[in-house]
């Protein structure tokens, strides 16, 4: 029988910025405390995600741990992370003593140190994933979802992320529920424009990457200038660092194409909703496992439609959007004639978009997320 204080609840998270997975663990921090709990956030350093955490009223403790990044998937970075989870042990035993949490929500898989912590002292352990890593090979896959076996329960942020747990981890597929990512839409929506005037703005948002597909979508817009259309592309988000050589390559593609005056880079931004009012369609470009896809229910959200790569997870977070069109990934031919298919059909297109708005917003809500978060914690 799990101990500690059932109305108490210790989240760890591995990072304090503003993405998909901290979006959600904000929203998570907002349920436990809507239903009186008391929550804890660990945090390994400071980020504009604290500020956001304290205001939905968690304490937030910093407390070093390992996070499992890809850089760190050689000879020194192994190395560097077996010292950090020997160094990290006594830190982590000591914070779940102090706050005695009956319950510990590991957030994604990239923290794993906190699952063996949170069973070794007897708590209920629930790992939350949004990592659905199914193009990876076979054993660096098991390898990657081996701590979950040490969990009393899993949440999956969509059923094709639980799919993939369940061919790498089968141990846990009965002990996984699939809790689709609660997203709240702007306070005011603002309808698209009609008419649609040139130039057609397509918005891009989230992690510039290769594996985004960022690449794709600037091809796309080479395609479509070529063919006579006025269009243009702003970019919102930002590299990882380490990763600015891909950012590098963007800039020289776009260079390359001549599309300097078409092509917006406007860096990390914590709210897309100004973007997405002044944007007309908005492209999601992933190449590979894709567990859902924020950025696309938050198109919906503010009425716009959206392309959108047919890959993991994307398909179920455009599900109750009629405005969206689905491509094969990595395909910027695709890409641009369904742009162009939007663009011609644009008062229908524009219609549908506002119709999506209010069905997405019921879809994917913070009640419905709430529910599924609450129902995973019980005993």
């Amino acid at each position: 029988m799990p101990k500690g204080d059932a109305n108490t609840v210790l989240i760890a998270n591995p990072g304090a910025d503003l993405y998909g997975s901290d979006r959600m663990v904000l929203e998570t921090v907002r349920a436990l405390v809507g239903a009186g709990r008391r929550v804890v956030v660990t945090v390994p350093h400071t980020g504009p995600l604290v500020p956001l955490l304290e205001g939905a009223g968690a304490e937030v403790v910093e407390c070093m741990t390992p996070v499992v990044r890809k850089g760190l998937l050689n000879p020194r970075g192994l190395v560097d992370l077996v010292i950090t989870s020997i160094r990290s042990v006594g830190p982590g035993l000591r914070l779940i003593r102090r706050v005695d949490p009956g319950a510990v929500i590991v957030n994604t898989i990239t923290p794993p140190l906190w699952i063996l912590l949170g069973r070794l002292s007897r708590r209920l352990t629930v790992c939350h994933v949004h990592e659905g890593e199914g193009s990876v090979a076979g054993v660096v896959r098991r390898a990657l979802y081996l701590p979950l076996a040490f969990t009393h329960r899993v949440i999956a942020n969509s059923a094709f992320t639980r799919r993939v747990l369940a061919s790498a981890a089968p141990q846990v597929r009965d002990r996984t529920v699939v809790v689709h990512n609660a997203v709240a839409g702007p306070e005011k929506v603002v309808p698209p424009r009609v008419p649609l005037t040139p130039p057609t703005r397509l918005l891009y948002v989230g992690r510039l990457s290769h594996r985004k597909g960022v690449h794709v979508a600037i091809d796309a817009l080479d395609a479509l200038v070529r063919d006579g259309r006025d269009v243009s592309l702003d970019v919102v988000g930002a590299v990882f660092p380490g990763n600015e050589a891909y950012l590098d390559e963007l800039h020289a593609q776009v260079e390359r194409h001549g599309l300097g005056d078409r092509v917006s880079f406007l860096g990390f931004k914590p709210s897309v909703w100004e973007d997405l009012s002044r944007s007309d369609i908005a492209v999601m470009t992933s190449l590979v496992d894709e567990t859902f896809g924020n950025t696309a229910v938050e198109a919906a959200l503010a009425a716009r439609p959206a392309v959108v790569s047919e890959v993991g997870g994307l398909p179920e977070a455009v599900s109750a959007s009629q405005s969206a069109t689905l491509v094969p990934p990595g395909d910027a031919s695709e890409l641009a004639s369904a742009i162009a298919a939007k663009i011609d059909d644009w008062p229908a297109q524009a219609q549908l978009a506002v119709a999506d708005s209010s069905a997405v917003a019921e879809a994917f809500s913070t009640s419905r997320y709430s529910d599924g978060i609450l129902a995973a914690l019980r005993r």
